[in-house]
């Protein structure tokens, strides 16, 4: 198996667009491709899979530490002839100055992969040789493989750009000078892209986007340059699954709640979980015989009219929290067990009532309201482990609650970079939800403890 990483300078240099047509490309000629992503997003992943028919998953050093990074890979990259890994920000941006955590970087040097850099040129002519021998030289143990050049205006602007990486840094390979071209923009909003659920890529877009990238990059020296993975012994790479009879849990899973890690869903499966998706929007009961809920996040504001006219849903998820049921929400899943949510401007006729578990509304905002990687520790036992877990994970919404009343409680102490920022992570019975996507890969006992709930409340159920 080969992989490669295709990484950037910094964010809107085209990487994902370039990265998807990679991955078309490789998939016509009949290989099979894995997908990655680097970082904590949701939305890249989506189009990941739409184009290479398997889940995308997400590799995050900070997160989730290296040997879990190694692990998931490997898992997930078995059967496949490439592994495409798109990066985040630019190559090295991560937690801070000073640390590679969570960067593009700090996983091609987990994984050994060979990196391709995808360079905006517009604007510019010989510095980009400058710009690319500073990425190349600055840590010597990430392997810069070759460079593709984006927003190329001209044929002469290519030969510039080729011939000022080529005499400078000879072990760069110039891939390609992909030309301007607006109709391969993909359309985004506060969040980033929007998902492929609402943005579903159209053939004809695929098929120029796959002759743009054979025409303007040489995929057979990209295949030249890719890193041959040795693959190792599937043992101590898989974790061991469950052998008890399996749990049935309930996942939200549409166009509204959408943004899940992978291998949360993974990591639940092997503990025992036998998961049942289930539509918010369309269902109008839960899967019959679940034993816990997770309502994951997502854009419920984008859908708020369907979700709260689907009365049948709300009175059964709510129903489920007060009969005890363990339920786990995260961001998009907590609002919808909100009181509802309110548009921009907070106008009050376009309020929208959700699940009301928690009795709070919730509004959007017209500027971000978080964003960054965050560190929780359990201060109470929970439906996701006992007291004093530590668990990482991220956080990033354009939307604000109300205060929340003293007397709901507050089973999260939450860090950012080591800064306490208070307490968060809200309880009501066996209902646990929180503004923040917490990674089970920080800690798999978080999934095991999960199932094991949901199986004593299955089991107090049939009593």
């Amino acid at each position: 198996m080969k992989s490669i990483i295709i990484a950037a300078p910094h964010s809107g240099s085209g990487k994902t667009t370039i990265t998807l047509g990679i991955m078309e490309c490789l998939k016509r000629r009949g290989l099979t491709v894995a997908p990655f992503k680097v970082g904590p997003d949701f939305i890249d992943p989506g189009y990941h899979r739409h184009i290479c028919g398997r889940p995308s998953v997400n590799l995050d050093g900070w997160m989730c530490g290296g040997d879990f990074v190694r692990e998931t890979f490997f898992h997930h990259a078995a059967g496949a002839d490439i592994a495409v890994v798109e990066g985040v920000m630019g190559l090295f941006d991560g937690i801070g100055g000073a640390s590679e955590e969570g960067s593009t970087a700090q996983v091609a040097k987990l994984l050994g992969a060979s990196v391709i850099l995808v360079a905006d040129a517009k604007g510019q002519a010989r510095s980009v040789a400058a710009l690319v021998k500073g990425f190349a030289e600055f840590d010597p143990e990430v392997k810069l493989a070759g460079v593709i050049f984006n927003n190329v205006a001209s044929e002469t602007h290519g030969r510039v750009l080729r011939d000022a990486v080529e005499s400078h840094l000879p072990d760069v390979r110039v891939l390609g000078c992909i030309p301007r071209d607006e109709s391969l923009g993909i359309p985004s909003r506060h969040l980033g892209l929007f998902t492929v659920d609402e943005n579903p890529l159209p053939a004809d877009f695929l098929d120029h986007l796959v002759e743009v990238v054979r025409e303007y990059v040489d995929l057979g020296m990209l295949w030249t340059v890719a890193t041959l993975q040795g693959v190792p012994d599937s043992k101590g790479h898989e974790g061991q699954t469950s052998r008890r009879k399996p749990v049935r849990i309930g996942v939200a899973c549409d166009a509204a709640f959408c943004f899940v890690y992978e291998d949360n869903l993974r990591l639940l499966r092997q503990a025992g979980a036998e998961l049942v998706e289930f539509s918010p929007l369309a269902d109008e009961a839960l899967p019959e015989g679940v034993a816990g809920l997770y309502l994951p996040g997502g854009y419920p504001e984008v859908f708020a009219d369907i979700l709260a006219a689907n009365g049948p849903m709300k009175e059964a998820v709510r129903g489920a929290v007060e009969g005890g049921m363990p339920v786990f929400a995260e961001c998009g899943g907590f609002i919808y067990l909100s009181r509802g949510v309110a548009g921009m401007l907070g106008d009050v006729e376009s309020f929208h009532e959700f699940v009301g578990i928690f009795p709070v509304a919730t509004r959007m905002l017209p500027r971000r309201k978080a964003l960054g990687y965050r560190e929780v520790e359990l201060a109470d036992d929970s439906i996701i482990g006992p007291a004093g877990t530590i668990a990482r994970g991220h956080e990033f919404h354009y939307s604000e609650m109300e205060a929340m009343p003293p007397e709901v409680e507050r089973l999260y102490r939450v860090r950012r970079a080591g800064v306490d920022l208070g307490m968060e992570g809200y309880r009501h019975k066996n209902c646990l939800a929180s503004y923040i996507h917490l990674h089970f890969g920080s800690n798999p006992g978080m999934a095991e403890a999960f199932v094991n709930n949901c199986r004593n409340y299955a089991q107090r159920s049939r009593s």
